[in-house]
């Protein structure tokens, strides 16, 4: 009997990380969406807590998204009491932006649900499995531009 082969596509790395990248996307948004956040506006929101207080334009570089992107994101967080834009000291031309205490308990619960699905999309690893594994993530990414 012919051993069977899988299909070109499902032997290629792109296509499971793809696959893989597809699963934990889903397990986020699903938890985040237990705090009514969602997968940008959570990035932002990380970005603003490391990097804050931040000037507005550093915000889309920091969370990867593009600028136009952000402030409409920064607009929604800002109006449902989360982040604060205020005249950068540094340059009173632009906004620097903050957490606000609100902000910042929300992160802390987003954090802590975004770990439990990490938790699950790697449940099928062993402790040292997900070191290696996240060790080969990070070599294979760190030509990211």
């Amino acid at each position: 009997m012919a051993e069977a082969h899988l299909p070109a596509i499902r032997s290629q790395p792109s296509w499971l990380l793809g696959r893989a990248a597809a699963r934990g996307r889903a397990l986020v948004t699903e938890a985040l969406a237990v705090e009514g956040m969602r997968t940008w506006h959570h990035a932002v929101l990380s970005a603003v807590r490391d990097l804050g207080p931040v000037a507005q334009a550093d915000v889309g570089r920091g969370a990867g998204l593009d600028p136009k992107d952000v402030v409409g994101i920064l607009n929604d967080l800002q109006s449902a009491g989360l982040v604060v834009r205020e005249p950068d000291p540094r340059d009173r031309r632009k906004n620097a932006v903050s957490l606000t205490e609100e902000g910042d308990r929300l992160l802390r619960r987003c954090e802590r649900l975004t770990g439990e699905a990490n938790d699950e999309l790697l449940a099928p690893l062993s402790a040292t499995e997900r070191d290696q594994f996240m060790d080969l993530l990070n070599r294979v990414t760190a030509t990211d531009g």
